[in-house]
């Protein structure tokens, strides 16, 4: 049984929404614009949901030296300031009410591995900015999950905050932060690792209400 926590931090691709076919369109329109002969699907994509920038680049873009990818990976997060409020993505059901009901109960946060900008973009495409404590994304600071949750827990002084997300790695991370990690199974991840699972976003929401 975990310790009522005082605090919830959200991973956001896959846990919140899934905007992959929109991250996708951001790269093959900048392939396009480059003059590459290049093109990643979907499956392709969702594939690397949650991995770290430095991973992600290194295999959508392996021909290219570790300086060029990153020129090229900070035009298609360029690209997707302009796409993310025109083509935005899908909220998983329950997740805009549910976030409304738990900010009653807890402080809410976000903390992904996208670039920076991407959270807040989703943010206000989502009209969820009143319920959000704070954000914080890898490219930030291009630190792992576990720091950036530390971060969080330091600022805030979090004394019981707990990680929900949907990968092996959100498990791993949270694991490494020394926290507890619930872990939603609709999303594009697998594990066996959590403290707590749920098969939907109405089912958490009701869970955490009723601690």
């Amino acid at each position: 049984m975990l310790t009522k926590p005082d605090s919830l931090i959200f991973d956001m691709d896959g846990t919140l929404w899934d905007a992959v076919d929109t991250y996708a369109h951001s790269w093959n329109v900048m392939f396009k614009e480059l003059g590459l002969d290049k093109n990643i699907n979907r499956a392709q994509l969702a594939g690397m949901v949650g991995w770290e920038g430095k991973k992600v680049i290194e295999v959508i873009l392996p021909e290219f030296e570790p300086d060029k990818r990153w020129e090229i990976y900070a035009q298609v997060n360029e690209k997707r300031k302009v796409l993310i409020p025109e083509m935005g993505g899908i909220l998983y059901p329950g997740v805009l009410e549910g976030l409304k009901q738990l900010a009653q109960k807890y402080q809410l946060f976000i903390l992904s591995n996208c670039a920076a900008g991407v959270i807040r973009q989703f943010i206000d495409w989502a009209g969820i900015d009143e319920h959000i404590k704070d954000e914080i994304a890898y490219g930030i600071n291009f630190m792992p999950k576990q720091y950036n949750i530390k971060l969080l827990a330091d600022k805030y002084d979090l004394k019981n905050p707990v990680y929900i997300g949907d990968t092996e790695g959100d498990g791993h991370q949270s694991r490494l932060a020394g926290i507890p990690f619930v872990f939603v199974s609709y999303g594009f991840g697998q594990t066996d690792d959590y403290d707590l699972k749920f098969d939907d976003f109405n089912a958490l929401t009701t869970h955490f209400l009723n601690l």
